[in-house]
């Protein structure tokens, strides 16, 4: 696509793509492929050096920036890509593929804003931390019914293609959305349903619904977002507004592509979030809207203060973030409950299913003298909450220090230690949390429903990615292991894509599962006697601790499986008990309540209670329950480039054939590298004249295979044949613009030729003229040429006056015909009125 094709996108188009003359200019920098190497740093990961010197295993490298001499080991050392790949647009087709030839392509995009960068199948995307003009309508429609090669990489190009292959295989489609919290996971995803928005409309005003929300599907779930937000979103330590539960949410399509519905699914509400923060933490949003004050009734309705420090469970991190003006967001959330159709008793309940459960942090138990049962210490907590709940204050606090168990088929009340009862308390404050947040998602669901007819969907999944921290507790473990079986999935989808493809064009292949690659930490952690087994096996026992979990866990595994490790220790170090080899890396965890957590068992007692609630809310919500049983990161980048399995992808791709292009389309690129060995005039088949083309030119023949309808290329390859296919055009250019300065050249030197010709004859007249000039006949023509030239005048204007005196005459004879012609007409006129009157008499 060349800078007049780029116009499409409007002023966007420098954020997507460079113009040509500027690419140009920095593909013919001054490069040396020998010497030009990347070379690891501690501070900077990788920098840029030149090789001066490799011997006995040490490689000895000047780097380009510091102009530092240093000695690493040789495998320390990795090469450049030449200047053409500089700013790629697709990793996957460089010469060298590393981790730093990857990460400085990005950087250097990323330098020039230009965020998205294809990685294989892959669409990478580099957060900008500000606003970048390149999703408004003019780019949706430069990238509408484009292929993937065909225009600058962009989350639109990935929605468009997920759009045409619905279409055109007549089958659902799904993106994946991942990156580590503030990576621009949730931002990118409403540019992918706004995409769709755009290219799906139906262009006609749908007919106003009572009861349900107005608009554009895109509005429609902006409208959602605020509500789910406060509940759903917190501060963590990388980003002030991260989403701590995954969404699918589903955009649905009719027969003819228009849209009709869409509905959202969540996953992984982190639900400890509730009764737990890390010190540079906050839990959800929610909490501190309330307390900002704005609606002062509420604070009156929820029993609640403006200070979040009254409630400790809430206040173990940070209370505010500096982003995030908690006024404006809580009245976003309010508006956003009116607008998605809850009625008032609904949102009251909300707010004071909400208030309820910050209370809960605040119940306090004592155990009874010469016992270990627990009572309460003060009922004043108790009372607020069974308030707000619409319980007996009493009742609430009896089945939390004495609820009642089922043995056998008998009821029998049992009693409670203090650290029980306040387990209960904790699992029940998040249960309720939990059922409210899903129960919302479920009414956004119903307004989004038309139903209208649905044929086909666009899934996007937006979840959370793969999680290093220091400290790496059961949370990470549920979230790496979902990236796990996703990466999985992920590998053996593409590969099999790729395997069937080769298979359908007849390449010889050795059919590789990539999804294997990942089973054994998969089948660690979920097989019968792996870490999930385990674990539910620990809950079943009373008296199981953390320590007879640990104990377990190093018996059953440690030294017979290799994904599973004891952790090293380190200076700083958070405790851990063990560590799993993933994909993305080697992860400490530490166990410590994981049980407690595993089992989060809720009082049936309070259950019970809360299903006979004067809360309408708190029924429904426990109606069916059964019963318990912006600066570039190096280190960063890379990182998340693991974590996600960038460099996964692009190892599978280049293990294969990345690259394949039609026979027909194969003869017309690159028929110009050898045109002789295919006759003009001649019909030859495209198959044939690929195979004749390609076994003609000294490239390495194992690098690629003929399929049925294409050939198919390993990686690099294709980028060989376009280096040689440029040297071609431009020997073929360098020629034709010799072959035309001679012409030119020829043309010129003729009219040289004759310029020197009249130069000479000027020069022979002036010297003739200059010899004769005071010849005294010279002289006496000199005088009589003018008086000529006044005789000339005189018959000129002798014949001027002939002609003006006929033209004189000429014009009295038609001034008299006209005279005599307006006579005539006259009298004509006089003899019709006469004959008017007189037929008028009659």
């Amino acid at each position: 696509m060349g800078d007049g094709e780029m116009e499409c996108f409007g002023p966007a188009a420098i954020y997507l793509r460079k113009p040509e003359k500027e690419r140009i200019e920095a593909q013919n920098k001054p490069f040396d492929a020998k010497t030009a190497v990347f070379v690891v740093d501690a501070a900077e990961m990788y920098v840029k050096g030149t090789l001066k010197s490799k011997e006995g295993g040490k490689a000895t490298v000047e780097t380009l920036e510091s102009k530092k001499t240093v000695t690493v080991k040789e495998d320390e050392i990795f090469p450049m890509n030449p200047p053409k790949y500089d700013k790629m647009e697709d990793m996957a087709m460089m010469t060298h593929l590393n981790e730093p030839a990857v990460l400085f392509n990005l950087k250097e995009r990323y330098a020039a804003w230009m965020i998205y960068t294809y990685s294989g199948l892959f669409c990478v995307t580099v957060n900008p931390y500000k606003w970048l003009p390149v999703y408004d309508a003019v780019v949706v429609s430069g990238y509408r019914g484009k292929k993937r090669i065909e225009a600058p990489p962009h989350i639109f190009s990935i929605s468009d293609n997920a759009y045409q292959f619905m279409h055109t295989d007549r089958e659902n489609q799904s993106v994946l959305i991942t990156g580590e919290s503030g990576a621009g996971k949730t931002v990118n995803t409403k540019r992918v349903i706004q995409y769709f928005a755009m290219v799906g409309m139906t262009g006609k005003k749908a007919e106003p619904v009572p009861g349900k929300m107005q608009g554009s599907l895109e509005d429609q779930i902006v409208a959602a977002n605020p509500l789910l937000e406060a509940y759903g979103n917190a501060k963590t330590v990388r980003n002030d507004n991260s989403s701590r539960f995954g969404k699918f949410i589903r955009i649905h399509f009719g027969q003819t592509g228009k849209l009709a519905s869409a509905d959202i699914e969540t996953y992984l509400l982190e639900k400890s979030r509730v009764t737990f923060q890390l010190s540079a933490e906050r839990s959800y949003h929610i909490f501190y809207q309330l307390m900002t004050g704005h609606k002062p009734e509420l604070l009156e309705a929820l029993l609640i203060t403006t200070n979040p420090y009254d409630y400790p469970m809430i206040s173990q991190g940070e209370i505010t973030v500096k982003s995030i003006n908690d006024v404006e967001e809580f009245i976003a959330t309010d508006t956003a409950i009116d607008i998605l159709g809850f009625n008032a008793d609904e949102k009251i309940n909300i707010y004071k299913l909400t208030g309820a459960v910050m209370h809960h942090g605040n119940m306090k138990f004592k155990q009874k003298q010469r016992e270990e049962q627990a009572e309460p210490d003060g009922t004043e907590i108790a009372d607020k909450i069974a308030y707000l709940l619409g319980l007996n204050s009493a009742d609430m606090l009896k089945a939390l220090c004495y609820p009642r168990v089922k043995v056998g088929n008998e009821f029998v009340t049992k009693g409670q230690t203090v650290p029980q009862v306040n387990n209960a308390v904790s699992a029940l404050c998040k249960s309720i949390y939990e059922k409210m947040f899903l129960w919302m998602v479920i009414r956004i669901n119903e307004m989004l429903d038309t139903k209208q007819q649905r044929q086909y969907f666009i899934g996007v999944l937006d979840i959370a990615g793969f999680e290093i921290f220091d400290f790496n507790s059961l949370e990470q473990l549920c979230i790496n292991f979902t990236n796990e079986k996703l990466q999985q999935f992920f590998n053996h989808h593409m590969f099999v894509l790729e395997q069937e493809e080769y298979k359908k064009e007849g390449i010889d292949w050795e059919f590789i599962d990539f999804g294997m690659d990942l089973a054994a930490c998969i089948e660690l952690i979920e097989k019968p006697m792996g870490i999930f087994s385990i674990l539910e096996e620990e809950c079943m026992f009373p008296k199981a601790t953390d320590t007879s979990f640990k104990n377990k866990l190093h018996d059953q595994h440690l030294g017979k499986c290799n994904a599973f490790q004891k952790p090293k220790p380190g200076k700083g170090k958070a405790e851990a008990h063990f560590s799993l080899v993933h994909y993305a890396g080697t992860v400490d965890y530490n166990i410590a309540g994981w049980l407690d957590k595993n089992k989060d068992p809720l009082n049936d007692s309070v259950v019970q209670l809360y299903q006979k609630s004067g809360n309408k809310l708190l029924c429904h919500l426990y109606a069916a329950h059964a019963g318990a049983d912006g600066l570039m990161e190096n280190f960063l980048v890379i990182h998340q480039l693991r974590c996600n399995g960038v460099l996964e992808g692009i190892r599978i791709c280049r293990k294969g054939f990345p690259s394949r292009i039609l026979y027909g389309d194969f003869k017309q690129r690159y028929k110009v590298l050898n045109a002789s060995v295919i006759p003009e005039g001649q019909f030859i088949d495209n198959k044939k004249a690929a195979e004749k083309l390609l076994g003609s030119i000294d490239v390495d023949h194992t690098q690629y295979k003929f399929g049925h309808t294409k050939v198919f290329f390993k990686a690099g390859l294709l980028g060989t044949l376009e280096e040689m296919r440029d040297e071609k055009l431009a020997n073929l250019v360098t020629m034709t613009q010799a072959l035309c300065r001679g012409y030119l050249m020829r043309r010129e030197f003729v009219k040289m030729m004759e310029r020197r010709e009249s130069i000479y004859s000027i020069q022979y007249n002036i010297r003739s003229f200059m010899n004769v000039k005071h010849w005294p006949w010279m002289k006496l023509y000199f005088k009589i040429k003018p008086l000529l030239k006044s005789a000339e005048t005189e018959k000129e204007m002798a014949a001027m006056k002939e002609n003006f005196e006929k033209m004189k005459e000429d014009l009295a004879k038609a001034l008299a015909k006209k005279k005599e012609l307006e006579e005539k007409m006259v009298s004509l006129q006089q003899e019709k009125n006469d004959l008017q009157l007189a037929v008028a008499s009659k």
